[in-house]
């Protein structure tokens, strides 16, 4: 009997995958074929991401606890049963990342003679170098905060990095105190250290971590009081504040008002060292308001995103090496036409950051100048500081543009960025407008409207990625540049419904969130089902949460369609299960640059169609937010990116990871060897070549 497509057992819990996901990042920490810095590198940014694991997503579990919402999930569990498998899949995390930075990372550090060592390790020169750099630097800035009747516990802020010291007194009394860690000081000291250059000429470095340095001397900020104890600990607090949106005569007031309230939930985790006493531990839970269930104890420094400090020395030969990005030709400052007439020739598309975002911003600039250009309107989600693309919109405005801008206030931990450049960009007299009421608006476009001579323009350029020059350098993302009339008509439409009152329910060749996009992806897997066993899809992406489309997967899997999904993320479908999945394959790529394009291909019986843009396959994607499939109408880009793109990501032996229907991920045998064809080091080796001219 054929399993239903309902059955709970078809699909992989949210949480778990995504924290499986941060075991892919885990592994590219570990694999010794990096380079060092980037393995630490790596080590970091697992670290901040479960810190925002557990501000957003264990944080939005336990508001659902307290509220008593009955709801099971995709994979049919409790809220109470999803927590207990987090703390247990969080816990073993732990500890994989524990052991690679004891194991692995410090001694291949020492290697390359930089070590961070224990403060009680340090001869008495380097202890006596680190007490003074405590005494000139590290003192002046640290506030002790007493606890008793008096004076109440302290505020702990997020994320923040704190000792709890005991103290007792002449009459033998205990006393606590808290004592936040400076945050705006190196995290690792530097002590001077004996030696000749090493590899390449490199000086040796040896670090203490500041907060050993603190504890080592917080006599001096008590003195005459015996120091009992002290421990480090580490609070995450719940982020996810709800936006009053709809009682808001304001909303960026509102979103003002909702990033100050973060500041103040209620905590989610509190991290402390193995060794902290019980009663410290007490005091800690009981005035945080937290159960012991989220207490994390690590055996080693807390808080490792701050090793980001070690790939910032001088140290070229232990990063990746550097490559300067591709500007194709006919987008070089040094070709012949104009950016408007190199697009009116043919759609472009690139392929960052192997291809240069220059272009993007030449694009904006060359508008901004041009006595022909109208007017530009943009959305923005993550435009970074100094960003050349708010310059080129402000330069518009000083000659005259009409500028128009959508800048999402409620992009999760941007809010305070974007609330600056909104005000500057109104400042300049560009009509920002800050969102829509219940969306998030996440989809990346641009549209100047050109008077020509044959009448009105409008150029465009879709994207997959946010408007930021610094993350296109990190991550994988697509621009096209097309000035096609029908999208340029979708264009309008899309930026009448965002910026005034139309409601409209159709687009011509755009596929929109939560207008059209759902129901459009849904008819395109249909029609490959159609096909049966000679349909082929392709989807590229974050995330595949969707349940709906996943039953759809399925049903195009028992139809016999070859379906290979590339997903970089969480991913809530099992492959490979016998009459359900077995002609799906699931690959997950991280590597260098973090893959973060969207791309859906059907083969549509030999009419093959791609899609590309902002949204994964995930409710918030097809319901809560404005997003965005642009269609590549290009026959050679079609071509390029199945024959080029795809068909590296699917070959890629050494950084993809293959899905299991248990919900882990497996590396090919031969990559573990290391052999196998790695799509990132090709794709950098290749850059020159366009994919429309593949």
């Amino acid at each position: 009997m054929a399993l239903s497509l309902d059955d709970p057992a078809l699909y992989m819990n949210r949480e778990l995958s995504l924290l499986e996901f941060q075991r892919r990042v885990l592994e590219e920490a570990r694999d010794p074929r990096n380079r060092l810095f980037e393995r630490v590198k790596f080590l970091s940014i697992v670290s901040s991401n479960l810190d925002e694991f557990f501000m957003v997503r264990v944080a939005a579990m336990k508001q659902k606890l307290a509220s008593g919402t009955p709801k099971l999930s995709i994979d049919g569990r409790t809220v109470t049963q999803q927590l207990e498998a987090v703390r247990t899949s969080v816990d073993q995390l732990a500890g994989e990342i524990y052991a690679c930075l004891r194991d692995e990372l410090l001694p291949a550090l020492e290697q390359e003679r930089i070590t961070i060592a224990d403060y009680s390790a340090l001869t008495e020169g380097e202890r006596a170098a680190a007490d003074r750099y405590y005494t000139e630097t590290i003192y002046p800035v640290l506030t002790p905060l007493a606890f008793d009747p008096g004076r109440p516990f302290p505020h702990i802020s997020n994320l923040s990095l704190n000792l709890a010291i005991v103290l007792r007194g002449d009459e033998g009394r205990t006393h606590f105190a808290r004592l936040k860690v400076p945050d705006s000081l190196p995290q690792l000291v530097a002590v001077p250290v004996a030696g000749a250059p090493g590899a390449a000429g490199a000086e040796p470095h040896k670090f203490v971590w500041i907060e050993q340095v603190i504890a080592a001397n917080l006599q001096s900020l008590f003195p005459g009081i015996e120091i009992v104890e002290s421990h480090a600990f580490h609070v995450t607090r719940d982020a996810e504040v709800a936006i009053k949106e709809l009682e808001s005569d304001d909303l960026l007031e509102s979103v003002e008002e909702a990033v100050w309230r973060r500041r103040f939930r209620k905590p989610v985790r509190l991290q402390t060292g193995a060794e902290i006493s019980a009663d410290v531990l007490e005091i800690l839970v009981e005035n945080l308001r937290i159960t012991a269930a989220d207490v994390y104890r690590v055996d080693g420094p807390l808080d490792l995103t701050r090793l980001r400090q070690i790939p910032q020395l001088d140290r070229p030969d232990l990063r990746d090496e550097p490559f300067d990005p591709c500007v194709p030709a006919e987008f070089s400052t040094r070709a012949e036409e104009d950016i408007f007439s190199v697009i009116r020739r043919k759609d472009h598309f690139l392929h960052h950051p192997y291809q240069s975002f220059q272009p993007v911003v030449d694009l904006l600039r060359k508008a901004a100048h041009d006595p022909e250009v109208l007017a530009i309107k943009m959305t923005l989600y993550r435009v970074g500081r100094n960003s050349p693309v708010v310059q080129a919109l402000l330069e518009a405005v000083e000659n005259g543009k009409q500028v128009s801008v959508l800048v999402e206030l409620k992009a999760r931990f941007d809010e305070e960025s974007n609330i600056e450049w909104a005000r500057a960009l109104e400042r300049e007299g560009v009509h920002v407008v800050y969102g829509l009421v219940g969306l998030k608006v996440h989809c990346k476009i641009a549209l100047i409207v050109r008077r020509e001579q044959d009448g009105i323009r409008r150029y465009l350029h879709l994207g997959t990625g946010n408007y930021n020059a610094t993350t296109a350098r990190l991550y994988t993302d697509f621009s096209l540049f097309t000035c096609d009339p029908l999208l340029g008509a979708d264009a309008t439409d899309l930026f009448n419904y965002l910026t005034g009152y139309s409601r409209k329910s159709d687009f011509r060749k755009l596929f929109v969130a939560p207008v059209t996009l759902r129901q459009k992806v849904s008819e395109l897997i249909r029609r490959e089902i159609e096909h049966g066993p000679r349909g082929h899809l392709i989807f590229k992406m974050n995330a595949l949460e969707d349940a709906d489309m996943i039953r759809l997967l399925y049903e195009a899997s028992r139809a016999g369609v070859r379906c290979d999904l590339i997903v970089r993320g969480l991913c809530c479908l099992r492959p490979g299960i016998a009459g359900v999945s077995e002609n799906i394959r699931v690959r997950s790529i991280v590597g260098r640059f973090l893959e973060h394009s969207r791309l859906y291909y059907f083969a549509n019986g030999g009419e093959e169609e791609i899609y590309c843009g902002s949204a994964d396959l995930m409710p918030r994607n097809l319901d809560r937010r404005v997003e965005l499939l642009f269609p590549i109408l290009n026959r050679k880009i079609v071509r390029g990116l199945r024959d080029v793109l795809l068909e590296k990501c699917l070959a890629d032996s050494r950084k993809a990871r293959t899905g299991l229907p248990d919900g882990t991920y497996e590396a090919a045998p031969h990559a573990q060897k290391g052999a196998g064809f790695d799509s990132q080091a090709w794709f950098i080796r290749h850059r020159t070549k366009a994919i429309d001219k593949a």
